[in-house]
């Protein structure tokens, strides 16, 4: 005989999830001994929630499958939540287990009771409850069906009492979700309009790496258009060799501007673009209203259909238009900034490197050097929930293992979730970590002279990370990590190399 643990466990090894991010308390228990019995499953242990959380985004961006996490009541998704909304900005698929208070203990209101169902609705695509614990393994099976067909988030609670109910093992057959379906009208229009003088083709999901990208750029070779990636992105190849991709931008304003210049615009695998903020005086939606515009597939809908549709109406055969740009240049020393750190990244990255740019200065700074930096995937922040750099580097280093890791992260950001760290030594994990320390929230400061307000003191003190400085390099070491701190080109360089020949986790505090 099985248990309800168990059921949950063994269904979700059998549609093929192998990793289970957890941080579990008393209601989890039972799950936590079907781990014990389930040897196939790799538990990793996080400190935090949105650690948890976060690796299973990164895990599902590299791996192309769900991961479990596993949470601690209603406090405990809380505490995850920032990353599910990530998560579910970059439809990657996760399946949440949330252990409950036991059925018959709900009604006392204890402590930790909240309303879980309406907090996991926030961000998932499927809840579902168990009433018995013959339900478990049938919304298992259901959860990791919804999380790989709609690409979503799905979170199974679990009631304590009931996890631990004997039942009789057997296997679920999980509901199917069909693929889209594609208008070859819609696709005819298509390929007429991106064979237009100033066309561009608007990509994002599957259209950004792998057989997609490929596809995208037969397309752009065969019609001259231009391939456009959101400023925000689930996940990017990019570099010599690979087809050019240009970022859309951050702000506004230029975001506008960038589009207006091309007279047609054709979308796949990706919604409409719309602006981070809003501002009076600047667009919200920038292809509002316009003629050109054609709308193949959004976010949720697999691009891959959609682009081998294009190249067969279009007959592309024609070889990959690609960057050809010179490979980036090592610059001959000085003081570290932000320019001179990324282009010291764009010539040490490796080849074939999963890179997570969430550092604003140094990250935007590197999108104009990326072409010319060896061919490396690039992970972004989606959901603008910032601080979950180290967290989708531990899920990235588990689901894509021989694959070199980089973190290019802030110091305000990445502050959000040090308990990142532990993970990443505990396990072992190829990861290195570039904090740029700046000592300041510098995309507030830049918020606050865009939108003409000046700095005063309350300004400085909300946005000033200096009084006191944190000390990264001291932090990582009581967290397990190698580290050390430089200034300077010359040492930034040699540091990077470091990093990058150490096999465990490493960490580089760049002043700049």
């Amino acid at each position: 005989m099985t248990n309800g643990a168990d059921s949950i466990i063994a269904t979700a090894l059998d549609q093929g999830i192998e990793v289970c991010f957890a941080n579990p308390g008393t209601t989890e228990m039972p799950l936590v001994a079907a781990l014990d019995r389930a040897p196939r499953m790799r538990p990793v242990l996080a400190l935090h929630e949105t650690v948890c959380t976060g690796a299973a985004d990164g895990y599902a961006r590299v791996a192309g499958k769900p991961a479990l996490t596993l949470l601690h009541l209603g406090p405990g998704l809380a505490n995850g939540a920032a990353n599910l909304h990530n998560a579910r900005r970059a439809v990657s698929p996760v399946v949440n287990l949330v252990g409950e208070h036991a059925t018959w203990h709900k009604s006392a209101d204890a402590p930790l009771a909240m309303d879980i169902e309406g907090l996991a609705r926030t961000f998932s695509a499927w809840v579902g409850t168990a009433a018995s614990a013959d339900d478990m393994g049938r919304l298992a099976a259901e959860a990791v069906a919804i999380a790989k067909g709609r690409r979503a988030i799905a979170t199974l609670i679990a009631p304590h009492d009931l996890q631990a109910i004997e039942v009789e093992a057997r296997s679920f057959s999980p509901p199917r979700y069909a693929g889209p379906s594609v208008d070859f009208a819609m696709i005819e229009a298509a390929a007429t309009a991106l064979r237009q003088p100033k066309a561009a083709l608007y990509l994002g999901g599957a259209g950004l790496f792998g057989v997609g990208l490929e596809r995208a750029g037969r397309v752009a070779a065969a019609t001259g258009c231009t391939l456009i990636a959101p400023s925000s992105y689930n996940r990017l190849e990019v570099g010599r060799g690979l087809p050019t991709i240009h970022r859309l931008p951050y702000f506004a304003t230029a975001a506008q501007a960038y589009l207006d210049g091309f007279t047609h615009v054709v979308g796949c695998g990706v919604d409409r673009p719309v602006s981070f903020f809003g501002w009076p005086g600047e667009p919200s939606r920038y292809l509002e209203g316009r003629e050109g515009v054609i709308w193949l597939s959004g976010l949720h809908e697999d691009a891959l259909p959609f682009l081998d549709a294009l190249v067969q109406a279009l007959d592309a055969k024609e070889p990959i238009a690609r960057y050809d740009a010179e490979m980036a240049q090592m610059p001959s020393g000085g003081p570290l900034t932000a320019e001179t750190l990324v282009e010291v990244l764009a010539v040490g990255l490796p080849e074939d490197a999963i890179l997570i740019p969430t550092a604003v200065t140094t990250g935007f700074a590197f999108a104009a050097h990326a072409g010319r930096a060896r061919p490396h995937t690039q992970l972004a922040l989606t959901g603008g929930a910032i601080g979950m750099g180290p967290s989708l580097a531990v899920g990235a280093a588990i689901g894509a293992p021989g694959r070199k890791i980089v973190n290019l992260e802030a110091d305000g950001s990445g502050a959000y979730a040090l308990q990142a760290f532990w993970t990443q030594a505990r396990e072992g994990l190829d990861v290195t970590t570039i904090i740029c320390h700046n000592r300041v929230y510098k995309i507030l400061q830049i918020e606050l002279e865009r939108a003409g307000l000046a700095i005063g003191e309350a300004s400085k003190h909300l946005t000033e990370l200096d009084r006191p400085a944190l000390d990264w390099t001291g932090l990582a070491r009581s967290l397990g990590l190698e580290a050390e701190k430089v200034d300077d080109v010359a040492g930034f360089a040699a540091a990077l190399e470091r990093g990058l020949a150490t096999p465990g986790p490493y960490l580089i505090e760049a002043m700049i």
